[in-house]
């Protein structure tokens, strides 16, 4: 018999906010010291009440359109309750009964073809602490850093069928929040995780079999072979009766290659969700709303098309829109220059070079945009050699407030009004002091001429037209 695997999937993303979702404390603990960023309200001490965060709200409806929901007007907060260490108050603020945002859809495209993940609700909520397992010591400690950090939860539809539809999926969903400038959704930073509800059914069947969920998945590629594990562990459940599957929650080990039990799998009673009396509902009037809907930006097939309408490869428009920051570095830097195919040359040669260099993603990409069309244009003039323009980039990389002429005219880096006197002068200073080079190039080898041309460019200080000095060196080696 063929069976046919059916996915659902909750998607945990930390919100890109400066501040928790219900008090003032600093939403970016990572590396800090345990302990080091919290008070008493996201410690859950008594009488403490909370403050919704409006950017939080923000953040949940620009996200909400980004995947094409509808925006619940009037939206609220809700206790769910259960224990845990990490949890100080023994309940989550999350949304249950109106959450910010319903009834989505994310498309994505894999090698079976074109598809639409419906999307059941995105709720805000927060984040709980972090327990710190010392194995030395036989002790647990608890870190409430996190504790409060704003959450949303993507919940989709059990609409996925395949592990390469659950990575399209995902891709889907980073690329279209980073665009939105919500989220890092960096899974390697647990500011993404995932969650994913798994069962298997005859192939052809519309009655859902026994569901499993495994917990909080930080990579991708460690949930592709979770759910190859899975599937095959209930396919053999099914037919050959090695197990008794049950509806629980699982934990996966990726180094072992497999999921093991961890306990029952809660329903929405066991939570007791109710209202949180504490926080006040939130109603999202016209112009708020109107206001976040005019920020959505376009999405990346559409800036694609734009990109290729101005004369990029589908190549390099492919890359340029592979991130929002991207985008705005060339279409900023091209209004500055007027010269696209000149600046998308440069980013996808100079401008990723220094990111891999720095290792540094897209997204942390911070230059000035127009002070780099400026430095392209300053280039393209022949104001500024190139080679001086790589390491004017550089250091804007480092000082975003770099303003380019002014930096290389106080660095010695502008290319003046060259004397051809001047700069023979010079060649032919180099060419007697390398003898051996002008014979090695007058004997058919080619790189001894760079290799003068290098020496000569040292002695101008790169403040020379190539060609100009390019033209004077043949004619002086020639010679010689």
């Amino acid at each position: 018999m063929k069976y046919e695997t059916v996915i659902g999937l909750e998607v945990h993303v930390e919100l890109a906010t400066e501040s928790k979702i219900f008090c003032s404390c600093s939403a970016h603990s990572f590396g800090a010291d345990p302990n080091s960023h919290v008070c008493p309200a996201c410690c859950g001490m008594p009488g403490m009440l909370p403050v919704v965060n409006r950017r939080v709200v923000d953040f949940g409806m620009k996200a909400g359109l980004m995947l094409n929901c509808d925006i619940n007007r009037v939206t609220t907060f809700d206790k769910k309750s259960y224990y845990y260490p990490d949890l100080p108050g023994a309940y989550q603020t999350t949304q249950w009964f109106a959450p910010v945002a319903v009834n989505g859809r994310v498309d994505i495209e894999t090698s079976a073809g074109k598809k639409s993940v419906r999307i059941k609700q995105i709720h805000m909520e927060e984040d709980a602490g972090k327990l710190v397992h010392d194995i030395s010591e036989g002790t647990t400690h608890v870190d409430f850093n996190r504790t409060s950090v704003p959450l949303i939860e993507i919940v989709s539809q059990p609409d996925l069928s395949s592990a390469e539809e659950v990575e399209a999926y995902l891709i889907r969903l980073r690329t279209l929040l980073r665009y939105a400038k919500v989220a890092e959704c960096e899974m390697a930073h647990g500011t993404m995780r995932c969650d994913v509800n798994l069962s298997v059914r005859p192939e052809g069947s519309d009655v859902l079999g026994v569901r499993t969920e495994m917990k909080n998945m930080n990579s991708i590629e460690a949930i592709k072979r979770a759910i190859a594990y899975e599937t095959e562990r209930h396919i053999d459940a099914i037919e050959n009766g090695t197990e008794v599957l049950v509806q629980e929650t699982r934990r996966w080990d990726d180094a072992k290659g497999k999921s093991y039990a961890m306990r029952s799998k809660e329903t929405a009673g066991d939570y007791r969700y109710f209202p949180d009396p504490n926080v006040m509902p939130v109603v999202i009037d016209d112009e708020w709303f109107n206001t976040i809907q005019a920020s959505v930006p376009e999405f990346p097939e559409v800036k694609r098309e734009k990109y290729i309408a101005l004369g990029l490869t589908e190549y390099d428009a492919e890359r340029i829109s592979e991130s929002i920051m991207l985008c705005e570095c060339f279409e900023e830097a091209s209004e500055a220059c007027g010269n696209p195919k000149e600046v998308v040359n440069w980013i996808t040669s100079d401008v990723m070079r220094i990111l891999n260099a720095k290792q540094m993603t897209y997204e942390m990409l911070n230059l000035d945009n127009k002070a780099f069309g400026k430095l392209i244009s300053l280039t393209v003039d022949g104001k500024i050699s190139r080679a001086n323009s790589k390491k004017i980039l550089s250091a804007m990389f480092d000082d975003r407030t770099i303003e380019p002429e002014a930096y290389a005219e106080a660095n010695d880096m502008l290319i003046g009004e060259q004397n051809d006197d001047m700069i023979l002068d010079i060649v032919k200073k180099v060419v007697e002091s390398d003898p051996k080079s002008v014979s090695d190039f007058k004997g058919g080898k080619e790189k001894a001429l760079m290799a003068l041309f290098g020496k000569c460019m040292k002695e101008l200080k790169g403040n020379c037209d190539p060609q100009q000095l390019k033209v004077i060196l043949l004619e002086c080696v020639n010679n010689a």
